[in-house]
């Protein structure tokens, strides 16, 4: 009897957290009310777990904190320049004013972008920064390796320390824990680099109580002299990326950025830093503007779990659903919520020409399965897509029109949307965009086409298992 009256009480208990948790999808309520009903005590302890979207009180008053008494990067001298201001189509324009809505960051002209040629040539590019930087160096990676790469920049970063560049690095806790346990990361700081660990996890039985474990800093930022930023979805590491070699190369995208939208970068950057050192960085934020020069617009959109809830995929759906003629996707991980899967399958209705390239091997196979259980009805509505081969696409990009181009390190799936912090730059530029759509096709080219009566024709037993993965997608 007793057994029978817990078993009451825990799915009660739960049921009513479930039903009154506010930001919660309906199909994520039905599917941790299906685990507590079907398997009450495992779903609980797993809804103690994973149920939440919670980093912590205190972390979350640190970030209110330093959101609200850092230094706004529009406040900074030189701003108003007539170089920065915003010239956009008509069309575009509600898009920024949904990138604003979401972390504050305002759309801003005078900009000007260079497309990495490859994984190898980003980090040489940005040792190349860190090594004629004069004044300041911020690095933010979910995941920082001590390969041949990963070793090149902290020995970059000792190097500008040493000749009195201030720099600041900080690294996922979770992402980069080889790292922080090396004898590599103590070198850093024996050489002067001020170091930070984002979202530490301390005791996981302990830290259970304060803020999901799951929750983790994906941003990749870096920010030299106040006048140069890169943002994309490469992290700091080789691309054999040794970890999961297997699946190697990784293919990454990044964007070299002068002009204002660093700034907002730099914001972005001092935000994190701020929450975990307490160090206020507004003096570098009231800093004055280089020198203004014509250029396009763009801004910076910041997400996470204590910004707005479904803000990265309300960012997607508004790009997709602004597209006209041609709208192109490269992600690693594809797992939408409803919104997202219609609105490419609209967009391709109503005679836009949409692409979208995934890996063909796919590093969490979980992952990899429930993507394939999206490909019937995206395929039936004219959407292509095509499964890059050599090794694993983990470039995040979207171009629409030839004008409008997104990257940077959000994926379309739930962890992205609800669980990462993420860093992405919304520009408006043909020639910028004609670059990354030249990327794409370029990645286009190493693909393979999927058709309708492949996926018709695969067997039940692997409809099956797609299809199960996909219900649990909602479990967060």
């Amino acid at each position: 009897m007793l057994l029978i009256l817990c078993h009451i009480a825990i799915v009660i208990f739960c049921t009513f957290h479930i039903l009154l948790r506010r930001h919660r999808a309906p199909e994520s309520r039905l599917a941790w009310l299906v685990m507590v009903f079907a398997l009450p005590y495992v779903g609980a302890l797993a809804y103690l777990l994973l149920g939440n979207t919670n980093i912590g009180r205190k972390r979350v008053l640190r970030l209110t904190h330093a959101f609200a008494s850092l230094a706004r990067p529009e406040a900074a001298p030189g701003w108003d320049a007539p170089e920065h201001a915003v010239q956009l189509p008509d069309e575009v324009e509600p898009l920024f004013r949904v990138g604003h809505s979401i972390s504050g960051y305002p759309a801003v002209g005078g900009n000007s972008a260079r497309l990495m040629a490859d994984s190898d040539a980003t980090i040489a590019q940005m040792i190349a920064d860190i090594d004629a930087a004069t004044e300041t160096v911020h690095l933010m990676f979910y995941i920082w390796l001590t390969d041949h790469n990963g070793t090149r920049m902290a020995e970059a970063l000792m190097r500008a320390a040493k000749r009195g560049v201030t720099c600041r690095a900080a690294v996922d806790d979770l992402g980069s824990r080889d790292l922080i346990k090396s004898q590599l990361w103590r070198d850093m700081g024996a050489a002067g680099v001020t170091l930070a660990r984002a979202l530490q996890i301390g005791m996981p039985l302990i830290r259970v109580f304060s803020g999901r474990i799951d929750l983790r800093n994906h941003r990749k930022i870096m920010v030299v002299d106040n006048c140069i930023t890169f943002c994309g979805s490469q992290n700091c590491a080789d691309p054999a990326f040794l970890p999961k070699a297997k699946f190697a190369p990784w293919v990454d995208a990044v964007m070299r950025f002068e002009g204002p939208v660093v700034r907002e970068n730099q914001h972005l950057f001092a935000t994190d830093w701020m929450e975990v050192t307490g160090e206020d960085l507004s003096p570098l934020l009231r800093a004055p503007m280089p020198p203004a020069s014509p250029g396009f617009t763009a801004q910076v959109v910041g997400t996470g779990p204590t910004m707005r809830a479904s803000a990265m995929p309300e960012m997607f759906v508004s790009l997709i659903h602004s597209a006209r003629r041609d709208l192109f996707v490269t992600t690693p991980y594809y797992v939408p919520d409803a919104a997202l899967q219609s609105a490419l399958t609209a967009a391709a209705w109503r005679g836009v020409d949409v692409t979208i390239i995934l890996p063909a091997r796919n590093d969490d196979f979980a992952v990899g399965a429930a993507s394939r259980s999206y490909y019937a009805d995206l395929l039936a509505a004219g959407v292509k897509i095509h499964e890059f081969q050599p090794g694993l696409l983990h470039a995040k990009s979207l171009t629409l029109d030839g004008k409008v181009t997104l990257i940077g390190s959000a994926n379309m799936d739930r962890r992205s949307f609800d669980l990462n912090y993420e860093n992405n730059i919304l520009l408006c530029d043909e020639a910028t965009t004609a670059a990354m759509r030249a990327r794409q096709l370029e990645y286009l080219a190493q693909s393979r086409p999927v058709t309708r009566d492949e996926v018709d024709g695969w067997p039940v037993h692997r409809r099956l298992w797609n299809n199960a993965l996909t219900i649990v997608g909602p479990v967060l």
